[in-house]
Parts: structure tokens; sequence; C-alpha cells
């Protein structure tokens, strides 16, 4: 399964890549449509969001609606690459002095690689989101953060393999689709 997992990294990445840069702030902008009419994020919440890395869609445009809305902005910031270990900081360039434990977060933009119209997404390998959203697999009954994936379309595969650490998305939203996740599926 890992060689599967790694040929069909290769290939959505370079997918990912391969959207024209032409057609990249109009896919944004459909995603922060999508966002709005579902709600997403809230006036006055805890959201975190990622910098675009490899090609990955960029949440700017959401970010500076989320601002408007007096959101609070964070952004995942790795500190051991060899423990998977990243903190939550309101700036990647504050050293994390205003930082958030992710169970206080209220929605999270996800980046992602790949990802199935049920929930579960591809990401680069290292396990970080899976690492430090694991709580939410056995957390029901009070605060939990909303996990949405934000890509394009074509990264988008008829059904992944589950690993026993995944922890599923909520929703995906693409510059064509809302995809969310059905309880028990």
């Amino acid at each position: 399964m890992a060689d599967g997992r790694h040929a069909l990294r290769r290939r959505l990445r370079a997918a990912r890549r391969a959207v024209p840069a032409a057609e990249r702030p109009a896919a944004a902008a459909a995603i922060d449509r999508a966002l709005a009419r579902l709600g997403w994020p809230k006036p006055g919440t805890r959201i975190s969001a990622f910098h675009p890395f490899d090609g990955e869609i960029d949440p700017a445009i959401v970010l500076r609606r989320a601002a408007r809305m007096g959101c609070r902005i964070y952004y995942p910031v790795v500190t051991s690459l060899r423990n998977r270990r990243m903190r939550f900081v309101a700036s990647a360039d504050d050293a994390g002095r205003d930082r958030i434990d992710p169970r206080w977060l209220d929605l999270v933009l996800v980046p992602l690689v790949g990802f199935d119209p049920r929930g579960h997404r591809l990401g680069m390998g290292a396990g970080f989101y899976d690492r430090h959203f694991d709580f939410l697999r056995h957390r029901r009954a009070w605060h939990r953060p909303r996990l949405v994936g934000i890509a394009f379309e074509v990264q988008k595969v008829a059904r992944l393999a589950e690993a026993a650490h995944d922890v599923r998305l909520d929703g995906i939203v693409t510059e064509r689709a809302v995809y969310r996740r059905i309880a028990g599926a």
C-alpha cells in the first residue's frame, strides 16, 4: 500500500502543479464563494490556514474575508520534522508567542495532495495533521474543530484506502464542488 500511495502522491502533486497560473485566482475565488455559502468561517472564530506550497490552492482570499469578519487566523508551523510536531501561531514570524492549542480552533483549512468524496485525505506523507487532530477521532460531545480540505478538482480520486491513523475531513471544497463527509460512510 505504501508504494501505491507514494506513486499516487507523485501523480496528484504533478496534476496540482499543472493547474495553470491564470486559472488559480478564479479557482480560489470559487472556493471562497462556496465556503461563504456554507457559512464558513463564522464571524469572530479561530481558524487555521496554510501558506501554499508545491502548487497548493492559495487560501489568501478566504483569509482576507475572515479577517474582515473579525476572525483570528493561525498558521501551522513545523517545529520538529523528526518528531512530526507543529504549532498553530498567529503569524509565522512571531516565534510562537501567540499560539493556540489545535483543540480550540473552530475551522481548519487543510492542504492536501489528494482526496476522495468520503472525506479521506492524502497528505504529503508525514502525518502532521493526523497527529495533531487525532483527538477528533475520539471527541464527540464538546468543542470540535471542523477540518475542511481545499483543493483543485484534479486532486480528487474515486477512493483512498484509509489507514488506522488517518483523521477524516469534515468536507472538501474545490473550485467545482463541495464534498461533505457523511457520518458512518
